[in-house]
């Protein structure tokens, strides 16, 4: 039986905590010589939540024809959940 590592659902992230996991996507992708997503996700702290959802959105669009990057993908997915609780 394959071992699935599962991504524990937070939605409680306040924006600190979003923009932290931003960057972590982020320096995962650089590590990854993903710069397309990297840039991406570059420059989105301080936006407003609008403009970090598009960015997000964008993220998501970008990996989801990548089943190799299926980490990073749920990362995204997690701080796409997280977007609401910006102020």
């Amino acid at each position: 039986m394959a071992y699935e590592k599962t991504l524990k659902l937070v939605t409680n992230l306040d924006r600190g905590a979003v923009e932290a996991k931003i960057a972590e996507i982020r320096d995962s992708a650089r590590s990854s010589q993903l710069a397309e997503l990297a840039s991406l996700l570059t420059g989105v702290e301080g936006l407003p939540r609008a403009q970090m959802e598009a960015c997000v959105k964008s993220a998501l669009k970008w990996l989801a024809d990548k089943p190799q990057h299926k980490s990073l993908l749920a990362l995204v997915e997690l701080v796409e959940l997280n977007l609401p609780n910006l102020k």
